[in-house]
């Protein structure tokens, strides 16, 4: 394409012959540019913030406390069940100490029947009162 045919003119003797295309602003210009700074003032005052987070923090402690009932109350019931089935474990031990005590007996007087006036059984202490055995020396499974 040449310059006459778009121009619709035989030819062209200048460029300031030429008409002027040029871009410009809109009818009744263009759109205020905004530059300054703007910050909403939407969202939730500083009141309702606090109160929520106190809401929220009430709810928590309130559900903490629940959960220490119920943990008291397990632990609790746990005790009772243990003080329930003490009579029986100690009735257990006992049985089983007095076998052991009984074995214990028929060494001491196996090991000590040479000793002059040593007796099977009698207490080494002077206190007068029963003294259990250390731990482990009735038991065989640590010996």
């Amino acid at each position: 394409m040449t310059e006459a045919w778009i121009r619709k003119k035989p030819g062209m003797a200048s460029v300031k012959d030429m008409p002027l295309l040029q871009d410009g602003p809109p009818p009744g210009g263009f759109a205020p540019v905004r530059f300054a700074r703007r910050i909403p003032n939407t969202g939730p005052s500083a009141l309702a913030i606090f109160l929520t987070t106190f809401g929220a923090f009430s709810w928590g402690m309130y559900q903490v406390g629940q959960g220490n009932k119920i943990r008291r109350a397990l632990k609790e019931e746990k005790y009772a069940a243990r003080r329930a089935i003490l009579p029986v474990l100690q009735a257990e031990e006992d049985e089983r100490f007095v076998k052991e005590w009984h074995k214990y007996l028929e060494y001491e007087a196996d090991v000590m029947k040479d000793v002059p006036g040593w007796k099977v059984g009698e207490s080494v202490y002077n206190s007068g009162r029963w003294v259990p055995p250390s731990s482990g020396e009735l038991r065989p499974d640590v010996w």
